[in-house]
């Protein structure tokens, strides 16, 4: 294989298949390197993503692989990139292998790394019936005994989005509930009941959750329970200074340009809206956009 490169995609889920494809049809030379593990790999079935509504994310990012290499000009490099060097002219990509890419730009669309809580069953469960996104989720269980894990203000806010979906719902703050008067009285009103029990694992078929089993003995049936995770970036951005915004992910403009000159991010690393529509979209105009940069270089 060459290994330079007009751009280099970091990461060939939704968002980097998308760019992969803007910039094939464009006659760029585009390499894009990816593991092979989506956060959403054991996820079921997708949803909310027209003409594709109800596949597994595996038959979607499949088939877009095999379109965008359909286009000569787009390489996949089965891999981890460990390392991002800029240069004067370029920039250089160090594989785990030990292989070096060059590319005049770079895609970060590396996605993110979940981190699950200490909570026995819950890996398990994630993306399955642990849920992140009524979006993505919500109509599947709608109506069922459902939960939430969080608390505080972002509880409460996103107990509004789940309550249309479900009545029979249950907030678990895991410790101490740091809701204020005014919101109490709002789930009161609501029937929405708040549990503060510290939770000890979670009773699960196959990752469809059957209950939630609480320190103290206590427990409750649930068939869904949505939980605001913690994250990380999946790639060290550190190497090119590249800037963060205050909620841990990567900064850009409207554009989709990082603080870097050259480099651009994409997908479930540079928003909160994490679904396969918004990484396609965001993708394909990144893919453009970069697109854009080199011809008016070149020209």
């Amino acid at each position: 294989m060459e290994n330079k490169f007009d751009a280099i995609i970091i990461g060939g889920s939704y968002a980097g298949l998308s760019a992969g494809m803007a910039l094939g049809r464009s006659l760029r030379d585009v390499l894009i390197i990816d593991s092979g593990k989506p956060c959403n790999r054991q996820t079921p079935h997708s949803h909310n993503f027209i003409t594709h509504d109800g596949k597994t994310p595996k038959e979607i990012s499949e088939l877009a692989k095999a379109q965008v290499l359909e286009y000569k000009t787009v390489k996949f490099y089965d891999g981890i990139a460990t390392k991002m060097e800029r240069g004067s002219e370029c920039f250089t990509i160090t594989t785990q292998n030990g292989d070096l890419f060059y590319a005049k730009k770079l895609i970060l669309a590396s996605g993110i790394k979940d981190l699950m809580p200490n909570i026995l069953g819950f890996a398990e469960c994630w993306g399955i019936s642990v849920i992140h996104c009524p979006y993505c989720h919500g109509y599947e269980v709608k109506g069922e005994m459902t939960g939430i894990l969080s608390n505080g203000d972002i509880a409460f806010d996103f107990s509004k989005l789940v309550f249309n979906l479900t009545k029979d719902l249950t907030l678990l703050t895991n410790g101490k509930s740091t809701f204020n008067e005014e919101q109490n009285e709002k789930f009161y009103q609501n029937k929405i009941k708040v549990i503060e029990d510290e939770i000890e694992r979670i009773e699960h078929e196959n990752g469809y959750i059957q209950k939630v089993i609480f320190k103290n003995g206590k427990e409750i049936p649930l068939h869904a329970l949505y939980a605001k995770v913690g994250f990380e970036q999946n790639i060290n951005i550190e190497d090119l200074g590249i800037e963060l915004n205050e909620n841990g992910f990567i900064k850009v403009d409207m554009m989709q340009k990082t603080n870097i000159p050259g480099v651009f991010a994409c997908g479930d690393n540079v928003t909160m809206m994490r679904s396969v529509a918004n990484a396609v979209a965001q993708g394909n105009f990144a893919g453009a956009v970069v697109n854009k940069e080199l011809s008016e270089e070149e020209f």
